[in-house]
């Protein structure tokens, strides 16, 4: 990383009062235990028997994991349908796009990128000093990826929660390999929905994250999957002990949680049309098909609506910090008796 490119960053986060005069994005999420959480997009349950694996790995924690990480990249590589050898553990699904990016793109390229959408994409491209172009989140996948080192693609889309077309993801990836482009997708969320990853797929880096499915962010449980040369560069760049051993275990063992992600997935399902169609009686929602809505607050006040909530003791997200969004609020899809307080302290 170049000087330039960290002068880059700080001059965007002194353009954008959303955003720390570091450059870094804010994200969801309060450490204040007296608020319930809607400003984080994570599983507020854990599959059963999750906490006694965790505490078991202690012992294996007292050594060096073993750096193939075997049962659980096995259990990866089942979950989303790819090949053991192709899945790379990493410390959370951010460090898998990092990993990514800083094996791909190189000073002065371009990259493609959604807007709205999750903010460390713009960050990662900068800090190797390229530049990222921006397309709209809802046609980006129509655009000529020719032309750029790289393309990203969110999978639901983050923050608006919306599942790519199958068909048209795949002529884009096809289109991307066509061009000499690495396409980049990231499926942080697509677990809580019945879609076919990517993984695999020739030419096509996926970047996964277990923290938001499974409820343990401050895990940081992740993996990228890439194949040929892109996958060499990966293996390569990846660091020795990239998961700890805890991790490695819990998320063998919430991969193998099938009823539990089925029974989140009908919840979340459930629980997300019912919100929608309480919130659009007062707000313009965003469809979603992931654990989270995007409504934008028209007539009312973003900093009002955040206050009211807070009063209520809930934390809301700001979703001003995405780009092209400038009157927006996001919420997490949680359990039915949190949703309905949310909706009460809203009016809907």
């Amino acid at each position: 990383m170049d000087p330039d490119s960290v002068a880059a960053l700080r001059a965007v986060g002194e353009r954008n009062p959303h955003i720390g005069a570091d450059g870094r994005v804010p994200h969801g999420s309060s450490d204040e235990s007296e608020l319930l959480d809607f400003s984080a997009n994570t599983n507020p349950q854990t599959p059963p028997g999750t906490r006694e694996v965790f505490n078991a790995a202690f012992d294996a924690a007292r050594s060096y994991p073993n750096d193939d990480y075997p049962d659980f990249s096995t259990a990866a590589a089942e979950f989303v349908g790819c090949d053991p050898e192709n899945v790379i553990p990493t410390a959370g699904g951010l460090e898998a796009i990092r990993l990514a990016i800083e094996t791909t793109v190189r000073a002065g390229d371009s990259v493609l990128l959604p807007a709205p959408t999750f903010g460390e994409y713009a960050r990662e491209v900068r800090l190797q000093g390229a530049e990222p172009t921006f397309a709209d989140h809802d046609s980006i996948l129509t655009e000529d990826p020719a032309g750029h080192s790289m393309a990203v693609v969110c999978n639901p889309n983050n923050p608006t929660g919306e599942c790519a077309d199958a068909d048209t993801l795949r002529a884009f990836a096809d289109r991307c390999q066509a061009a000499g482009t690495t396409l980049l997708v990231d499926e942080a969320f697509l677990g809580f929905t019945d879609e076919t990853s990517l993984a695999g797929r020739t030419g096509v880096v996926v970047a996964r994250s277990l923290t938001k499915l499974f409820g343990l962010p401050g895990l940081r449980m992740g993996y990228a999957v890439g194949t040929g040369d892109t996958l060499d560069r990966l293996t390569t760049a990846r660091r020795a002990w990239s998961m700890s051993a805890a991790a490695a275990a819990v998320g063998a063992h919430c991969y193998g949680a099938d009823e539990f992600v089925a029974a989140t997935r009908a919840r979340v399902d459930r629980e997300r049309e019912r919100m929608r169609e309480r919130l659009e009686t007062r707000f313009d929602v965003f469809d979603s098909d992931a654990p989270f809505l995007c409504f934008d607050t028209v007539d009312t006040e973003v900093d009002d609506l955040l206050a009211t909530a807070r009063e209520s003791a809930i934390a809301l997200r700001d979703a001003r910090t995405f780009r092209r969004l400038d009157s927006h609020v996001r919420v997490a899809v949680r359990l039915p008796v949190e949703n309905d307080r949310l909706l009460g302290v809203l009016g809907v």
